[in-house]
């Protein structure tokens, strides 16, 4: 299972439960009958958004938390994010005593930049985009010498991601087909490597379509995510979370705005799973017919956080 092209496989998978220890919530898996009458296939949904901080990026955080020596936690961390991994991070770097910088940018959700700040972290908000706060991660970075946990593109992260997958195998061994959100990559990559030859498909928002792009271009090209599905807003895919899709992805599947905003009404009011948009993807190419699957055959979608605005869950759910 290893692969060679980025060095992480199901044994670092392996690695990260353990590192992870028993800080974590091991989330519950649903099963829907009301999918499972509209695709002919028994579906479940992991839901993600039980998780401590609201989503499933804490796993690919106490990884890397695991990792630093004692002088990359004096010097303390930084990373980017739109929120979920924000919030992440800063409530594992304030359990384990580190100081943590995250850069965001204008126009992030609020309620995402301050529950960044209530765990306990800077936010810088000089940039005005995904793409323009990359950038100014990179001058953070060199300026304050702090060690980069990354969203998503670093193998440690990708493993910790791919707990998800471990769960997701070991309560569903039955399991054909595992339909997971993508941004950067970082999750889909964990859970491919834990698939154990399972079948993988992505879903990307059309308006957010990072892995999509790299995939056809064939190495990661830049994006400008404008998706409701904001927790899914890389500008890129990353270059290790490439190479794995490359050999472990079925396929990475779009869905429009509409079909996001019908797959959280869906997970609201018949699945009972406060979702946030980013989280209902996987769900939303179900509900669309969007990817092929056999009469009986059982398939996991991945609901990935719960982390949304009260104005913008309230718009959505009233069909606004």
């Amino acid at each position: 299972m290893t692969v060679p092209d980025t060095g992480t496989g199901l044994e670092d998978v392996l690695a990260a439960r353990e590192a992870i220890g028993g800080r974590l919530l091991r989330t519950p898996t649903f099963s829907s009958a009301t999918l499972r009458d509209l695709t002919g296939a028994r579906v479940f949904l992991k839901a993600e958004l039980f998780q401590k901080t609201g989503s499933f990026k804490t796993r690919g955080v106490l990884n890397n938390l695991a990792a630093l020596t004692p002088d990359q936690r004096a010097r303390g961390v930084i990373s980017i994010s739109a929120g979920n991994h924000a919030q992440a991070l800063a409530w594992g770097a304030r359990a384990e005593g580190i100081d943590a910088l995250l850069v965001m940018w204008q126009g992030a959700s609020e309620a995402k930049i301050e529950a960044t700040r209530g765990y306990g972290a800077t936010v810088d908000l000089e940039a005005t985009s995904p793409t323009e706060a990359f950038e100014r991660l990179a001058q953070l970075e060199a300026e304050t010498s702090r060690t980069l946990v990354h969203p998503f593109d670093h193998p440690l992260t990708i493993a910790g991601q791919g707990t998800v997958g471990l769960e997701i195998v070991e309560d569903l061994p039955e399991a054909t087909t595992l339909v997971v959100p993508v941004g950067g990559g970082g999750l889909i990559a964990g859970i491919a490597l834990a698939a154990q030859g399972r079948r993988v498909i992505g879903v990307e928002p059309e308006l957010s379509p990072a892995l999509h792009e790299a995939l056809e271009a064939g190495n990661p090209v830049p994006v400008t995510p404008t998706s409701i599905a904001d927790g899914l807003s890389a500008p890129f895919a990353g270059t290790h979370c490439l190479e794995i899709a490359k050999q472990h992805v079925e396929s990475v599947i779009l869905v429009t705005e509409d079909e996001i905003e019908t797959a959280m009404r869906f997970l609201y009011a018949r699945a009972k799973l406060a979702c946030e948009p980013a989280a209902a993807v996987a769900t939303a190419a179900l509900l669309a017919n969007k990817i092929p699957l056999t009469e009986g055959e059982t398939v996991v979608a991945v609901v990935s956080g719960g982390n949304v605005a009260t104005e913008t869950a309230v718009a959505i759910l009233a069909g606004q």
